[in-house]
């Protein structure tokens, strides 16, 4: 049988002041035997950018640069538009600047490709990024709608599965720590990891950049199972993150809220957008939503009064009421 060659376009978007990450990621996928094109997304960096990249002396990189930072979803937006149009790759795997694939991690996904036995344009996979703990047990086994458009939910907060939920988190752990981890069906995933044929992307389309930044990449991946498709999480394809997300190191502590003690200008987009997204695909009883936002609200309005959190807690509610609204784009004055 003849070796079918995959050819793979990698796309990454950078910004701000990143190089010593991006650097990290371009030297490990120019490694890959498949990387025949590598797209690099300039989203407002605060350096040259272009000069740093002729250091690596590589034909394939390709650099698209922005005049403003377009966010998340206007940047990736950019670069599927110029791969569907100038790359001659099949494929085309997304890594954002920080994330650094394992060897093989490529390999692994080429070879677990022909393996789901859906069209081109129905099957998307995604590396296991082994900092998303839900991910791991999802490929232990848990049901992703355990974490994944829980019905009714409001920021993640529901009354009526407090009790549960903690029950599943302690059970969850004792149950699934000892399995393998194996290919699992995921409804939605970051950009980053993400592994998909050209003729996917001209069916399902490009991020929403009325999103700008957070949450884009759910909707966007959502569509490709809205539409009859189908995800793979393939734990054999490791990514790890070589920067330290927002708020990974916050402590949690009786009576306060990392939303309104982190809150700056992406806290409310990722607010914001996150109910716009949740509010279309998660409500299938108003009444228990409006309980859980009553109760969820509530509570951080009495936080903010014991913080002092008074300006974050209105930014809370304006971004809140902005995305059940639907009322998107970038904001003009972020918040602090």
């Amino acid at each position: 049988m003849t070796k079918i060659a995959y050819n793979v376009c990698v796309l990454t978007v950078t910004y701000g002041n990143r190089w010593a990450f991006l650097k990290q990621i371009l030297e490990r996928v120019l490694s890959f035997e498949h990387v025949v094109d590598i797209i690099v997304v300039d989203n407002g960096s605060d350096y040259d950018l272009k000069k740093e990249l002729d250091q690596l002396n590589s034909p394939i990189i390709t650099l698209l640069q922005e005049t403003e930072n377009l966010g998340s979803a206007g940047g990736y937006k950019a670069g599927l538009g110029y791969f569907v149009s100038h790359s001659n790759a099949d494929f085309v795997w997304l890594l954002d600047d920080d994330n650094l694939p394992e060897e093989g991690a490529l390999e692994k996904l080429i070879n677990a490709w022909p393996s789901i036995r859906l069209a081109e344009d129905r099957k998307a996979l995604f590396s296991l990024r082994t900092d998303r703990k839900n991910h791991v047990l999802i490929a232990q086994g848990a049901d992703p709608y355990q974490y994944y458009l829980v019905p009714d939910n409001f920021m993640g907060f529901h009354f009526f599965r407090i009790f549960s939920n903690q029950y599943r988190k302690l059970a969850g752990q004792n149950r699934y720590n000892s399995s393998p981890l194996r290919p699992s069906k995921l409804p939605y995933v970051p950009y980053g990891g993400l592994f998909l044929h050209r003729r996917l992307v001209e069916f399902i389309g490009y991020p929403d950049e009325r999103l700008f930044v957070y949450v884009d990449d759910s909707e966007y991946t959502n569509r490709i199972t809205e539409m009859g498709g189908e995800i793979w999480l393939i734990p054999g394809s490791r990514i790890n993150d070589v920067d330290i997300s927002q708020g990974i190191t916050y402590k949690h502590r009786f009576w306060r809220s990392a939303i309104l003690d982190l809150w700056n200008f992406r806290t409310f987009y990722q607010v914001r957008n996150r109910l716009y997204f949740y509010s279309r695909h998660a409500i299938k009883n108003r009444f228990i939503f409006a309980l859980n936002k009553w109760l969820y609200m509530t509570g951080h309005y009495l936080i903010s009064i014991i913080t002092g959190k008074h300006k974050a807690y209105k930014e809370f509610r304006i971004a809140v009421a902005d995305g059940l609204a639907g009322r998107l784009g970038k904001k003009e004055k972020p918040t602090n």
